[in-house]
């Protein structure tokens, strides 16, 4: 079977660059930069924990060639504001450590792409080191040989210039899981979204203006997008995607996940899994019981800092676990011992057989507040190696006093599911992770995990001097306050951006001009 396609009288490349140009992205500039780590909550991140940088963390950029020259697809080290020692630049030529070399030439792709992923600006400005490699000479040498890259995190701002999608998840999905790799793909610029991001085990991403390649997948209708960030094409949100994950990695091997916690924190489930559950759900977002994210979406835009929050809050084992007759409803558990985080994550794992479904039950107790609580909460698990499908696994959210499904996640074909539930009054509440077994399951044991967050949003009014104050919390970061005239016009405008004063949002509102309604709301 071959997968090489022959474009311009075959002087074009089967991996195509998911960007016309460096200048249609807007993201040449350095305020441009500031703009997106602004958007993501890599700002805020930065400024709360000074030393998540990337530090410690080596990876991998692999680049497809950019024009018909046949050889652009190098960082120039310059543009990117490091020096040369940063880089080990790889191809069928050969390997270099210095720049420029004889392997190729310098490409305003892969420029725009480092800048925003490890560069001087970048989300992980200070990662170990980058191995960038020619991507035709890396999916061969690596992916297909399933030779070990020497990093964890690998960005992929190309896609394949054909439709064997199901050989090329395969591909990916087996080594994900074998050398413990996250790959983040861009899903394209329209049209269906594309291979590499189609792998079960990897991120796809897609842009926040909505004009990148929607979901479902064309195999069996699967969510993609996971998530989106600010980028113009997704050659450039999936960078941004990519450094938050090094920043992730880095939290979780230093132990930000609770003491003896680096190895389950630093597992690529739990960083998929915390980066999608902390995402801003933003105007028009959706998902339903079967469908798990919304197809332009995904879970939302980034938001690294919410993310690592859910990291810090700690790994919380079940409550308790249960085995139940195939297909039946669940009911709620009667353990006692409730979950002692509102946000927090686990990685843990069911058995289910031909007969039974098994369900771990966490426990948690919302007191009774000024405000509802809101939930969001992601399971993640990987496609195992050398399968062609899943294992089934759904989340579900019921109140324990009288056993009422609140919400469920229930798709059949995604490996994530995802709840966002509004309006929790005070109580106690099942949430549960079900492994489905019977016929259909892939293999008894699976593994996920799980990413929890209870968070209440509260928008309050003050004064202070001669002004009022619209002030709310820090966290969970990425809201907006919007004001209207007119409650049923419709027409909400942003307000200014806030000031940060101790742990909230607030914007002051000059005397006379505090007129109308306003409300918090996603991007």
């Amino acid at each position: 079977m071959t997968r090489l396609v022959t474009l311009l009288s075959g002087l074009g490349p089967r991996l195509l660059p998911l960007a016309v140009s460096l200048f249609a992205s807007g993201l040449g500039s350095g305020s441009a930069f500031c703009g997106v780590l602004e958007a993501t909550g890599v700002d805020l991140l930065r400024r709360s924990e000074p030393a998540l940088t990337g530090i410690g963390i080596p990876v991998a950029h692999p680049e497809a060639i950019y024009t018909l020259l046949g050889v652009d697809w190098e960082v120039n080290p310059a543009a990117v504001g490091k020096p040369g020692t940063f880089f080990t630049w790889n191809s069928g030529l050969g390997s270099s450590t210095n720049y420029p070399n004889l392997l190729g030439l310098e490409s305003s792709h892969a420029n725009t792409v480092g800048g925003l992923f490890y560069g001087a600006q970048g989300v992980a400005p200070a990662v170990e080191h980058v191995h960038a490699y020619e991507a035709e000479h890396y999916y061969s040498t690596y992916i297909l040989s399933n030779a070990p890259l020497p990093a964890r995190i690998v960005n992929q701002s190309f896609i394949f210039a054909t439709d064997d999608q199901t050989a090329l998840n395969q591909d990916y999905d087996d080594y994900a899981v074998r050398h413990q790799t996250l790959f983040v793909s861009g899903v394209g610029n329209g049209g269906a979204v594309a291979p590499p991001a189609t792998a079960y085990n990897g991120l796809g991403i897609g842009t926040f203006d909505g004009s990148s390649s929607v979901g479902p997948t064309t195999d069996n209708r699967r969510c993609k997008p996971d998530l989106v960030a600010p980028g113009g094409f997704t050659s450039f949100s999936a960078p941004v995607v990519a450094g938050a994950s090094a920043l992730l990695l880095q939290a979780g091997l230093r132990g930000d996940g609770g003491a003896g916690s680096e190895v389950s924190a630093s597992d690529t489930r739990v960083l998929r899994a915390l980066l999608i559950n902390g995402c801003i759900k933003p105007e028009g977002w959706s998902h339903s019981n079967n469908v798990p994210l919304d197809y332009r979406y995904g879970a939302g835009l980034l938001n690294v800092y919410n993310s690592y929050l859910q990291l810090r809050g700690g790994k919380h084992p079940a409550s308790e676990t249960t085995a139940a007759t195939l297909g039946t409803v669940f009911q709620v558990g009667t353990a006692s011992n409730a979950v002692s985080s509102l946000a927090g994550w686990d990685l843990s794992q069911l058995l289910s057989t031909a007969i039974q479904d098994q369900a771990n039950h966490y426990l948690f107790k919302l007191a009774a507040e000024d405000v509802p609580r809101i939930l969001v909460a992601t399971v993640a698990w990987n496609k195992p190696v050398g399968e062609t499908n899943i294992n089934d696994l759904d989340l579900v959210l019921f109140r324990r006093d009288d056993g009422t499904v609140v919400a469920q996640s229930t798709s059949s074909v995604d490996n994530v599911e995802h709840l966002f539930v509004t309006g929790l009054p005070p109580g106690a509440y099942d949430l549960q992770v079900i492994k489905r077994g019977g016929p259909g399951r892939v293999s008894n044991n699976e593994g996920y995990a799980l990413a929890f967050e209870f968070f209440k949003l509260p928008l309050r009014i003050g004064s202070e001097g001669t002004n009022l104050v619209l002030s709310w919390p820090l966290a969970p970061a990425g809201f907006r306050v919007a004001t209207s005239s007119n409650l049923n016009s419709g027409a909400w405008i942003p307000c200014p951006l806030p000031v940060t004063v101790t742990n909230e949002n607030r914007i002051y509102l000059p005397p006379g001009g505090a007129g109308g309604f306003y409300r918090l709301r996603g991007p």
